[in-house]
């Protein structure tokens, strides 16, 4: 509305041939927009019949009412106080009103609840990450002692498995496959032989540490 009033202005002072190689294609265009002005027939305005079946429905409703009184003003024969919402409609729209355009003050609240809300999560994730930063050296010391303790177990077992295959060779004189039922059964009487020592040395050390003399059968085993 600015520009064209700015055009119009300009073009009654200076002219509009004139002023046609200065002014872009906007303004140009602008100053010749005229638009064809409402015709209304407030004489005899159309009202339409509430109680005739040939109206259409969104006819007769009062948001079209309230259309036409808007358009024809008193013209259209409406009383202003039926256009106005029910005590219930008004109840509704002020629930409405509330609900989706809240106060300032509760606008205000609600922001400065939630910025206080991200800013506690900021926090106990930097607290979070804090801490998980300070774990991380025992972490990495921990992960390249377990991956030692794999490493040297993985080494152990493989040791002995070789020198469970070297005793069966040196026992049965020939090479035995690992899954055969007599190299398992030479294993179990190995391990229960093991078993039995590593029992005999548990009493033994036990009595040295009582200050007892060992027992008989561990006097024997020793001699």
């Amino acid at each position: 509305m600015a520009v064209s009033l700015l055009s119009r202005r300009a073009a009654s002072l200076v002219g509009v041939s004139a002023l046609k190689p200065v002014l872009p294609a906007v303004f140009q265009q602008t100053a010749g927009y005229n638009p064809r002005p409402l015709r209304l027939n407030l004489k005899d305005p159309y009202i339409p019949d509430k109680s005739s079946e040939k109206t259409p429905e969104w006819q007769k409703t009062e948001r079209y009412a309230r259309k036409v009184f808007a358009r024809y003003g008193g013209a259209a024969g409406l009383s202003p106080a039926l256009l106005w919402p029910s005590p219930a409609q008004l109840e509704q729209i002020i629930a409405e009103e509330t609900r989706w355009q809240p106060a300032l003050q509760q606008t205000l609240e609600r922001v400065a609840a939630r910025e206080k809300e991200i800013a506690a999560k900021r926090l106990a994730r930097e607290k979070l990450i804090a801490a998980n930063m300070a774990k991380m050296p025992k972490m990495i010391a921990d992960w390249r002692k377990e991956k030692q303790d794999a490493r040297r177990k993985k080494k152990e077992e493989k040791a002995k498995k070789e020198r469970l295959l070297a005793e069966a060779r040196e026992r049965f004189g020939y090479a035995l496959d690992p899954r055969s039922p007599k190299f398992l059964e030479m294993v179990a009487e190995i391990e229960k032989e093991e078993r039995k020592k590593r029992k005999l040395l548990k009493r033994r050390k036990k009595e040295e540490e009582q200050g007892l003399a060992p027992s008989a059968p561990a006097a024997a085993e020793s001699a």
